[in-house]
């Protein structure tokens, strides 16, 4: 019987040390793999010196380049075993973000300022940029944000895109940057994702919202950017307010899959035309995590260039040592971003605008917040109609009117009981600390005066 022909023409001196003559030993192919070429798997993921590996025909071709002189059937099954192989032999429990420092193109940079030319650790992320000193401020990129932000507002930016640097969400805060249209103020999105590379990604605020999937696909990423946001109010803000604040692991969730806890640092960049709304939630908490800047109009007589996006990304190393002083003044103010009075007031607005119990409340003539007296639930509501009434505005049902002041009792120092006595001397629930400015008309057997709104006591809400 003729003896095997081997899979190689190279002299058995010559074998690697995987390889018998005949087949391949992928166990030990893996170890020597690793050796010429250092990556973990986590988390869904090769990791590598470079980062996050996000193309997988990458690591095949560097398995091929070893495998060709000593491959030559079914090599492409050959690859996928020892993919799959890897995936066991260098997985590791964990790879923990690092949120002291960031990983660039020529080195890490630490968030002291120490600064280490070499690439010698595995990392999660890595920047295509160099670390640079000696370059120059970024002329045109200041010249731009001077064009499309009011200067107060310049420092705010600078600090959130210095933020995303770093895989962390201690600042709690998403941004939004709103305008009327044709302001520029996309370019700004365009810049920002060259700066991050892969660490950046296409996305819609509205679809984080109302999809429970799509977190899972924000995973390993630092930036989010919705180039044009939804108008319409979101149903339902778990999903955003989930991740704006996540630190650490979070459940996330794949199609079809199980679901499974992973590091979760993404943070949202939305340009708009409008606010960011909710259909439902009337929290301080959602809207409290919002930075929202306002561009300025646009000069009639400016010429736009096409080409700007391009031109400021020859600055990116300049726009990269800027976005770092942010971090920087950002990190020693312990992550409480600089605010404007026009960017807080921009938010209070927003929030007024999703909730007009908050303009109720502060409204003079309907009630009067008055320690020792009591109003019952039906009869504030009545009152709050009456003013939604008189001032054109939408009135809540009733039990989002009662939530909103449980919630928030402490701010108008008031007390929810069951112990008020309404207008026919019943004990009923209601609010202490609160008095009727304007006259009701008296219950009576029949009801309330047809004059005014339908009932909607608290009561039965």
């Amino acid at each position: 019987m003729p003896k095997a022909m081997p899979s190689t023409d190279l002299p058995p001196n010559q074998w690697p040390v995987w390889f018998n003559g005949k087949s391949i030993n992928e166990a030990i192919f893996c170890q020597q793999f690793l050796v010429s070429h250092p990556l973990v798997y986590t988390d869904g993921a090769f990791f590598t010196v470079e980062g996050r590996m996000t193309d997988e025909s990458v690591l095949q071709s560097q398995i091929y380049d070893m495998l060709q002189c000593c491959a030559s059937t079914s090599v492409t099954k050959k690859i996928g075993n020892i993919i799959d192989l890897l995936k066991i032999t260098a997985r590791v429990d964990e790879l923990v973000p690092q949120d002291d420092r960031i990983h660039v193109a020529n080195g890490t940079l630490m968030l002291d300022g120490d600064f280490l030319p070499y690439k010698d650790q595995i990392v999660r992320s890595r920047f295509p940029i160099n670390y640079n000193p000696q370059a120059g401020p970024p002329e045109r990129w200041l010249r731009f944000l001077g064009e499309v932000l009011y200067p107060e507002d310049i420092p705010t930016l600078q600090e959130f895109i210095g933020y995303c640097l770093i895989p962390s969400n201690k600042g709690q805060r998403m941004m939004i940057i709103k305008g009327n249209g044709g302001e520029g103020k996309s370019q700004i999105g365009t810049v920002v994702s060259r700066l991050f590379g892969i660490n950046a990604k296409d996305g819609s605020v509205g679809k984080v919202s109302e999809n429970r999937f799509a977190r899972a696909d924000l995973e390993h990423i630092h930036l989010m950017i919705d180039d044009d946001m939804r108008m319409e109010a979101l149903k339902q803000t778990n999903y955003v307010k989930s991740l704006v604040t996540a630190q650490g692991k979070m459940d996330l969730e794949k199609k079809n899959k199980q679901s499974y806890q992973g590091w979760m640092y993404a943070r949202l960049l939305a340009f708009s035309n409008g606010d960011l709304q909710a259909l439902y939630d009337r929290s301080d908490g959602f809207y409290r995590r919002q930075l929202i800047l306002t561009t300025r109009e646009k000069p009639a007589d400016r010429r736009d260039d096409p080409d700007i996006a391009q031109k400021m990304c020859s600055e990116l190393e300049g726009i990269f040592l800027w976005a770092f002083e942010g971090l920087k003044r950002l990190a020693a103010n312990q992550f409480r971003f600089t605010e404007s009075t026009r960017a807080k007031g921009n938010r209070e607005i927003v929030r007024q605008d999703a909730n007009n119990l908050i303009q109720f409340m502060e409204s003079e003539g309907y009630i009067k917040l008055w320690y020792g007296q009591s109003i019952s639930s039906q009869e504030l509501y009545r009152i709050y109609s009456i003013w939604c009434e008189e001032n054109a505005l939408p009135a809540l049902k009733p039990r989002s009117v009662s939530d909103f002041l449980v919630a928030n009792q402490k701010r108008y120092e008031i007390e929810y009981t069951n112990n008020a006595v309404n207008s026919a001397g019943r004990r009923v629930r209601g609010f202490k600390g609160i008095k009727a400015m304007i006259k009701l008309p008296m219950e009576t057997k029949d009801g309330w005066q047809k004059a005014w709104p339908d009932d909607n006591p608290f009561e039965k809400s």
